[in-house]
């Protein structure tokens, strides 16, 4: 409920105990407060000073005074027995102006906090670069303070929510499209770079078009905001080759004009180490076939290179995953049955058990990753993987099995977080998107693609590497990944999901709303500020389907598209 002015709405109530950590309002007649208000009082120390303390509004009651029994509502209601209907609301202090933490003097008139005291209120007038979040829902701007994201304060972003209601691959998405077009990064957003892991569905896939469903009432949001509206502007779409075929030709179904394959030559596979990512499941990490994996990871890295990105075994060269797969099978299984496993591919003495183990998994591994891992094309090298050529980078995975899902993401996440380490700069900054982050980082068990997380996490701050990760429940994820967030977000959350520790930080009253949140309101807490903040955002500018598309997807690149329309 938006107020044009800064009139009284209440007192503090005088039975209820008033603190500095919370006290009661009550409203007065012809007045209203909802959830999420913002207010002021001022309270008069013994030497003149006035201390401003603000606050917002975390519950709210009303009951009938002069009533006794639950059964008196009838006898108010027809006149018989008189009373008094009260309301009241209980405030959380989210500042105090100057700090001097006393309580509110009871009776104290209270007001809404509107323009600059609304800015006080949440700390809003203290931060130097305002990334726009979303509205409130009086419609008045919230924003994020960006030395909490980019690593100058504090980095990383989390947000939690239930799978399709949520929304929380669309929020990461419009803080990306905040990022790169508020002007809270300066001039560094022209060469900042996102990474965006497209893990269900196709709705990434078309973030540089138009979205022809937003309407003019969803256009003054983002004027609120004051940010312009359109798509992202420079967008690389990359997808996994489709199987068996020969030209690599990207395996989308709706979209078709600008997409780029992406796989790794035979040679990047060996001579990067890959192999472990194929392995990257919950169990095997603590297998012991991981054991032969280790030494057939480091003879592989020492395999010559031939041609365009095969490699060269005993003098065959190996340009497909399944002719690496026979390979190794040759030198760790001979079919010779007097002969022995080659001792520099099996390590220290193992037994057969152990090297079936780790070869029974390569080999199954086989129908999922063999498109992605090829030196079978012509200019393979040139047309690998490449996540540098464009602003934000697109990685669609949602048509890949687990398996494969995990060794993309791992692999691609190592190549950002080893650039980021070799340029020696934190600036320009690289965002890093990812849905599902329980499959990934799961709390307990260990992985090269964990280690990996852990290390953006922990490290990435330094570096300049940002993670906007997600989950559905954050009690599935590695603590550590969640503990270094310093925003955490919350959209709907399933009622037992919303009792764990990790949503300590929402307030029991928060917590119960989570569980009926609308799409498209989050609550965000930040360090500045003791209090979650509910947020609402604009609908998304950009096409998160093709039938939003401002063009038909497959007419993009053609010059007499507009008249077709």
């Amino acid at each position: 409920m938006a107020k044009t002015s800064s009139e009284m709405v209440g007192r503090v109530i005088g039975i209820d105990d008033a603190t500095p950590l919370e006290f009661w309002v009550a409203v007065d007649k012809g007045q209203a407060l909802q959830l999420d208000d913002v207010v002021v009082v001022d309270r008069v120390m013994p030497d003149g000073e006035i201390v401003k303390i603000f606050g917002m509004v975390t519950q709210m009651r009303a009951r009938h005074e002069g009533a006794k029994f639950q059964s008196d509502v009838f006898l108010i209601a027809d006149g018989v027995l008189p009373a008094e209907v009260s309301e009241a609301a209980l405030i959380q202090p989210t500042r105090f102006e100057p700090e001097v933490l006393v309580p509110p003097v009871p009776g104290s008139s209270v007001r809404i906090a509107i323009d600059s005291e609304r800015d006080a209120a949440l700390s809003f007038d203290s931060v130097e670069r305002k990334l726009p979040a979303g509205l409130s829902r009086s419609h008045e701007p919230v924003y994020l303070d960006l030395d909490f994201i980019d690593g100058t304060k504090g980095a990383h972003i989390n947000i939690s929510g239930i799978s399709g209601v949520a929304t929380k691959t669309s929020f990461a998405t419009f803080l990306l499209y905040s990022m790169f077009n508020s002007g809270a990064l300066g001039a560094e957003a022209a060469n900042t770079k996102a990474l965006i892991f497209n893990v269900k569905g196709e709705d990434l896939l078309f973030l540089d078009h138009d979205n022809r469903e937003l309407t003019p009432d969803q256009k003054a949001r983002y004027s609120n905001l004051k940010l312009i509206t359109g798509p992202f502007r420079d967008v690389g779409i990359l997808a996994p080759p489709r199987k068996g075929d020969a030209n690599a030709t990207p395996a989308t179904g709706s979209r078709s004009v600008g997409v780029s394959p992406f796989y790794w030559t035979i040679a990047d596979f060996c001579k990067q180490r890959l192999l472990p990512f194929l392995f990257a499941d919950a169990e095997d990490e603590r297998a012991q076939f991981t054991i032969v994996a280790q030494e057939v990871t480091e003879q592989l890295a020492h395999l010559p290179t031939v041609g365009d990105g095969a490699v060269s075994l005993d003098g065959v060269t190996i340009r497909t995953f399944g002719q690496l797969i026979d390979g190794i099978e040759s030198k760790l299984m001979p079919e010779d049955p007097e002969a022995s496993p080659d001792p520099k591919w099996t390590g220290r003495a193992v037994g057969s058990g152990t090297i079936g183990a780790f070869f029974r998994r390569l080999a199954n591994s086989r129908r999922h990753v063999e498109h992605l891992i090829r030196s079978d094309i012509g200019n393979a090298v040139e047309n690998s993987l490449d996540i540098d050529s464009h602003q934000v980078t697109v990685v669609d995975i949602h048509n890949l099995h687990d398996r494969a899902k995990r060794f993309v993401v791992g692999v691609v996440l190592r190549q950002a977080f080893e650039a980021k380490e070799k340029s020696g700069s934190a600036k320009p900054l690289q965002l890093v998107v990812l849905d599902e982050l329980n499959k990934y980082a799961p709390r307990d068990s260990s992985s090269p693609i964990k280690e990996i997380l852990l290390d953006v996490a922990e490290r990435g701050r330094s570096l300049g590497i940002i993670l906007i990760g997600a989950q559905q429940t954050a009690s599935e994820v590695e603590r550590r990944v969640v503990a270094n967030s310093a925003i955490r977000v919350v959209g709907r959350l399933d009622p037992a999901e919303a009792r764990r520790d990790e949503y300590g930080f929402l307030p029991s009253v928060q917590r119960q709303r989570s569980t009926i949140l609308k799409p498209g309101s989050m609550y965000v807490a930040q360090p500045r500020l003791p209090v979650p903040l509910l947020v609402e955002f604009p609908f998304p500018s950009w096409a998160t389907r093709p039938s939003e598309a401002s063009i038909q997807i497959e007419d993009a690149d053609d010059p007499f598209a507009e008249l077709k329309l």
